[in-house]
């Protein structure tokens, strides 16, 4: 098992752990699945094309032209899921940036680009190859691009006992948490917990307040509540690499 730790935008550390080369051949082979399916499909509606229209010529550009996301899928699926296709989605792992900066598509493309040459001319043995000898392991796509590929099973709890626990399909309600600073929201934490293990209704109210006129937010919702998902927030925000 090898493990990364990233230095988040926040100043905060998340160990993560990178995943074996098990798991990335299984990602691609379902991936792979997918596509089978996909020109399946494309090739049951050739037939189709053939009913309709004559010229050999037009059924095989409109075939070319449907499958033309089948080519880009990786690019398209890494640059619209944050870094996942299907078969990251369902072995749960993702690509980050081994530095802790937000990835850019351009370094999907770079990945994606690099295909050609760890899996398709040499049928795959140089990604495999790389990945072994690699101590983050990486594939030559990655090493250009400067990713690596994660595990999102069973993250590490981050080092930071300021950050709450928030699943991937959190939606934030506060967009410019990020302003306040690790020691603002360790305070933060430290006395909402008090005032709501001691039902200190005051505390909880000029603490709100407080947090209220540093965002500059206007929120209907009640103080535990508002003040609850203003950690959230920022722990979401937070562990977004």
């Amino acid at each position: 098992m090898i493990n990364l730790q990233i230095n988040t935008t926040q100043n905060v550390n998340l160990d993560y752990t990178i995943v074996s080369i098990g798991e990335r051949i299984l990602a691609f082979l379902i991936d792979g699945f997918i596509l089978y399916l996909y020109f399946t499909l494309v090739s049951l509606i050739g037939t189709a094309l053939g009913y309709v229209f004559e010229d050999a010529w037009t059924q095989f550009g409109l075939q070319s032209l449907i499958l033309l996301p089948a080519l880009f899928y990786s690019l398209i699926m890494h640059s619209l899921f944050n870094g996942r296709t299907v078969g990251k989605m369902l072995m749960k792992m993702r690509v980050v940036r081994y530095d802790g900066s937000p990835v850019h598509w351009s370094n999907y493309l770079v990945r994606w680009m690099l295909r050609l040459v760890d899996i398709w001319i040499f049928f795959g043995s140089i990604g495999v190859l790389t990945i072994l000898f690699s101590d983050r392991r990486q594939r030559l796509g990655d090493s250009a691009a400067g990713t690596v590929v994660i595990s999102t099973k069973n993250r590490t709890k981050v080092s930071h006992t300021i950050l709450e626990d928030v699943e991937e399909a959190y939606q934030p309600t506060f967009t410019n948490v990020t302003i306040l600073s690790d020691k603002d929201v360790r305070l933060i934490k430290d006395t909402y917990r008090i005032a709501k293990q001691s039902t200190d209704h005051k505390t909880m109210k000029v603490l709100r307040d407080k947090v209220e006129s540093i965002l500059a937010t206007n929120s209907e919702l009640y103080d535990v509540q508002y003040l609850d998902t203003v950690l959230k927030d920022y722990s979401f925000y937070t562990q977004q690499l």
